[in-house]
């Protein structure tokens, strides 16, 4: 066994270039300011609720009432007795951000969300920044930071949801991987493991950049102990909900009850945008077909380019997972903010053109990202 070199477990945030803090900051503020700007604009003019509304709507109240009330004992059952969604279909991670920032600071719940929300949204712009830098420039970074400000449903950053904890947690977790910084690397991932379900794929995302790190430089026991931690992360809360309600099932069974999640391996999938693009009368419906299409081509492109393998094992994964399942279609963009790797090849590519032209598609791409999201959170009627 190789002994350990020492190492200085946060050294790869410490020397981060300050530019890599300041523009993507100036990137998501900008991002924030047009794009909530334009929900107010959407907003119907009879309509009772304003832009905080939409920003706490659909699964933002489900976070707000476990950080407030904790998680139910068991299942729950509606005035048929039939079986319903409940609080412990959502992971912890950000309801116990949520409840220690009102402990904190004596803020409402609603208000704690939003800010535990826009304070990680930050921390994923630069965290995303500092990652594209790290495996290819400085330029990279920078188109990678706007893609992922920019795009359809980023007004997720802004709501009362756990995708920017999330992502967050993730691209720390990957730029730690990348500098060898395995400590923190195991941390972010256990805690991006206890966020969200696709917690899973960055785990395995981090378990193999372990072993490419063991082929390297031999067994050693930080990188080893780092990936054991991530992956423990969602078995461990699938467990404790299991043997809070008794059944060893029960995650998956109050997931289907609630909100028709049901992994069938993309046959939903497959079914939804056939029907769509050859008799739906809906834009959306159209527009999420032809999304869920263009981020298989896009998966394709990322391993012709052979991106950096934990990168491309996590959004493999996670892609599988969002198009393996079935449920509300309307929410798969949202579902594919995470996706890091989906805004890989078009970072890149922008990276090697020239300045007017990246600055022209860049323009077209936000437009539509920023206003998508709106559109989707004022005038569309179903949940995201």
């Amino acid at each position: 066994m190789i002994e350990d070199r020492p190492v200085d477990s946060f050294g790869a945030f410490r020397r981060i270039d300050p530019r890599v803090f300041t523009i993507p900051l100036m990137i998501y503020a900008a991002s924030r300011l047009v794009q909530l700007t334009i929900v107010s604009w959407m907003i119907p003019a009879h309509s009772d609720g304003g832009v905080r509304d939409r920003l706490l709507a659909w699964d933002a109240g489900w976070f707000t009432r476990v950080a407030e009330e904790g998680y139910p004992h068991g299942y729950t059952y509606d005035a048929d007795g039939n079986l319903s969604g409940n609080g412990l279909a959502f992971f912890p991670g950000y309801p116990l951000l949520i409840r220690g920032v009102h402990e904190v600071t004596r803020l409402s719940y609603d208000t704690s969300a939003l800010t535990v929300t826009w304070l990680a949204a930050a921390a994923a712009a630069i965290l995303v920044c500092a990652l594209g830098r790290s495996l290819y420039d400085e330029r990279v970074g920078v188109m990678l930071t706007v893609l992922f400000c920019t795009q359809p449903m980023s007004l997720v950053l802004s709501m009362g949801y756990s995708e920017a904890i999330f992502v967050a947690f993730l691209a720390g977790m990957l730029l730690a991987a990348h500098k060898e910084h395995w400590l923190t690397a195991g941390a972010l991932g256990l805690a991006a493991a206890l966020t969200r379900p696709t917690g899973a794929a960055a785990a395995v995302a981090l378990a193999v950049a372990v072993l490419l790190n063991m082929r390297r430089d031999g067994v050693r026991w930080r990188p080893v102990v780092a990936a054991a931690v991530a992956l423990a992360g969602v078995p461990a809360y699938l467990l404790w909900v299991g043997l809070r309600v008794g059944s060893m099932n029960a995650w998956f069974d109050i997931q289907t009850a609630g909100w028709g999640s049901t992994f069938d391996w993309g046959v939903s999938t497959f079914r939804f945008v056939r029907d769509s693009l050859h008799s739906s009368d809906g834009w959306v419906e159209i527009s999420i077909a032809w999304m869920l299409l263009i981020v298989v081509v896009i998966a394709g492109v990322a391993i012709k380019q052979r991106v950096w393998p934990p990168l491309l094992v996590y959004g493999l994964i996670a892609l599988v997972l969002v198009l393996g399942e079935g449920g509300f279609f309307h929410s798969k963009p949202r579902l594919f903010v995470p996706v890091l790797l989906l805004l890989v090849p078009g970072a890149v590519a922008l990276a090697r053109t020239g300045t007017r032209t990246a600055i022209l598609v860049l323009s077209g791409y936000a437009a539509f990202g920023l206003w998508y999201g709106a559109y989707l959170v004022t005038v569309w009627h179903f949940a995201i």
